[in-house]
């Protein structure tokens, strides 16, 4: 519109608009000069290396201005937005990078927390100053500084030094060394020579370094995909996670071997609502389509007596059965009227409904109050409840696939998860006290959780993570947990490496299917990836699927594809990704969970 001529009287308005808004920030630009630039500066650093939404490919001579984001920024921003929808559509006006430096004498300071960030990091600090890295500018400033933490450091140069010249030498180093070897020389591990291994800066640490030390590191590796395959008897799983699809995009090839085993019981546990994932959009389309079902009396479970008082807690597992049927037989109308069959349940249970009367009235001001919401904005707490119980009746058909019954889809809704910007640290009451409850209930003798560093993805995972470990602190007092196991494990916010795991899980082509086929016929309110990672435009399953090939990449470069392609078992045969975890001792992960809350101390 600025470069064009208006075709309509709407047009013209936003052309004037437009031109209102470039004079502003012109003005604005001005005054600071006038002033002799900006005294003080300080910011955060986006995904793609953005500060103060000058996105990657800024020119490092920009002013204040009217500009569109990209994807990156657009996808962290969704959430305080309402929806990648939204956000994808708004202009910012932001100073440019030459007003934050254009005062030579500023003091501007960036800070960055978390692994997630490591790698911009890296390169906004170590590589000469350019266009696509944006806090490269702030090279031009004396008084320039990052304030970061030891996990958002953990790529640089420095730290990688500090990493392997001090403290005591691991398993660990000796592996991450050489698996680092093969990707920078981009040769596989077997035509890795010890001169090679001499002559890089941090292979040649190793302790008694010698013509095996590959060979051991090739054994090791071998040895965590051995532990992949192996069987798993007897148990009592639980597998939780923060929000809803967080476990099956962690880690689901391996519970689908868990569930054939019939002498294993499972459980799954949701720990937070997850209201805020699901738009206003969604709830208001499938609240007219209920509303239609129920004019043409296809929600028959209304006209029984008794579905007002108690009917409608009953046959839970009807609603997961009737719709997977009808994701079998692909009929979409049918797929819709289980959804809704499920939605009108969760409305006479949050509002107490008495009638069908009052149940239309009901939908129609919940539709109300939605469209009279701006895309963001917080809930009241009866919708949120809604909007979660959408979430978990997602979950349970998630499971369900697998012949999981409703009574082993645990949803706990702790209380800090409010949908607030700054949410509560977990009460050790409030939000300890129903995990304890639930591990005395089901006894697990194995329970995975997510294990994300210090500040990387939703702050919901640390948060879980910490009432989860001091509520297993607790039941270890009250019970022998010897023989109990931990299993950490990460998907598409965060990825262990292959030297940091110490089981690895060969994923084939139909795992991976079944993982899209589940997901994008179940998560019906995350299908169209509203808040999506900013690393993919497009759905957590396919991010998770990427991830999973990447880790398949890293090893193999170490193993020789011919390790797969000619290994005895069909599983590695048939391995087109891999999944890493770490599985821990009680006391190891409690240490670990310790050592997690320290990093963040004062960050939350």
């Amino acid at each position: 519109m600025r470069f064009r001529e208006y075709k309509t009287p709407q047009e013209k308005l936003q052309q004037d608009s437009i031109y209102l808004i470039d004079q502003w920030c012109g003005q604005y630009e001005a005054k600071i000069r006038e002033k002799g630039g900006i005294g003080f500066f300080v910011g955060g650093i986006g995904p793609d290396g953005h500060i103060a939404f000058n996105t990657r490919g800024s020119d490092i001579f920009s002013t204040t201005r009217l500009t569109e984001t990209n994807f990156e920024t657009q996808a962290v921003a969704a959430g305080d937005l309402g929806g990648i929808e939204i956000s994808a559509n708004r202009l910012v006006i932001t100073i440019g990078l030459d007003t934050i430096v254009h005062n030579p004498d500023a003091v501007a300071i960036i800070i960055a927390a978390g692994e997630a960030k490591a790698g911009i990091v890296k390169q906004s600090l170590e590589l000469s100053m350019t266009n696509v890295y944006p806090a490269t500018v702030l090279q031009k400033l004396k008084n320039g500084r990052f304030f970061i933490t030891k996990g958002a450091a953990s790529k640089l140069t420095d730290s990688t030094d500090q990493y392997y010249f001090t403290g005591e030498w691991n398993d660990t180093k000796t592996e991450r060394a050489v698996l680092d070897l093969c990707k920078k020389l981009q040769r596989y591990g077997h035509r890795i020579t010890l001169e090679d291994l001499k002559e890089d800066k941090y292979t040649s640490q190793i302790p008694g370094l010698n013509e095996n030390t590959v060979k051991n590191v090739i054994k090791s590796i071998s040895d965590k995909i051995d532990r992949g395959m192996s069987e798993e008897k007897n148990e009592v799983f639980l597998h939780t996670g923060p929000h809803h699809d967080d476990i099956s995009l962690g880690i689901l090839p391996q519970i689908t071997k868990q569930l054939h085993e019939n002498s294993n019981e499972a459980h799954f546990a949701v720990l937070t609502s997850g209201f805020t994932a699901v738009t206003n959009t969604f709830v208001i389309e499938t609240l007219r389509s209920a509303k239609k079902f129920l004019d043409n009396g296809r929600i028959q479970m209304v006209k029984f007596e008794d579905f007002y008082s108690s009917g409608y807690k009953l046959k839970m597992d009807k609603d997961v059965y009737h719709y997977l049927t009808n994701v079998a037989s692909d009929n979409a109308e049918e797929r819709l009227r289980g959804l809704c069959h499920r939605l009108v349940r969760a409305i006479v249970f949050t509002f107490g409904i008495k009638s069908t009367l009052q149940l239309r009235e009901q939908i129609n001001e919940i539709i109300t109050v939605l469209k009279n919401s701006y895309d963001g904005e917080k809930n009241p707490k009866n919708i949120q409840t809604l909007k979660g119980m959408i979430r978990e009746f997602e979950e349970e058909l998630v499971w369900a696939h697998f012949g999981v019954q409703v009574k082993n889809v645990h949803h706990l809704r702790l209380g800090f998860y409010t949908g607030d910007i700054f949410t509560e640290q977990p009460d050790k009451k409030r939000d300890v006290e129903p995990i304890l409850n639930m591990l005395r209930e089901i006894k697990p003798t194995k329970l995975s959780l997510t294990l994300d560093p210090e500040g990387s993805g939703p702050d919901t995972h640390y948060k879980v993570l910490q009432a989860t470990a001091e509520a297993i602190r607790q039941w270890s007092l009250e019970e022998d947990l010897s023989n109990f196991k931990v299993i950490g494990y990460r998907n598409v916010w965060f990825k262990f490496d292959a030297a940091e795991s110490n089981v690895i899980v060969p994923v084939s082509l139909g795992d991976m299917s079944v993982m899209e086929d589940s997901f994008s016929n179940c998560y019906m309110s995350q299908v169209n990836a509203s808040f999506p990672s900013y690393a993919h435009n497009g759905k957590f399953s396919t991010l998770a699927k990427n991830t999973w090939v990447d880790q398949l990449s890293d090893v193999q470069l170490l193993l020789g594809k011919n390790y797969f392609y000619q290994h005895q078992s069909a599983k590695v045969r048939s391995s087109h990704g891999l999944i890493f975890f770490r599985e821990m001792e009680v006391e190891d992960f409690l240490i670990e969970a310790r050592e997690l809350e320290k990093s963040t101390e004062g960050m939350l």
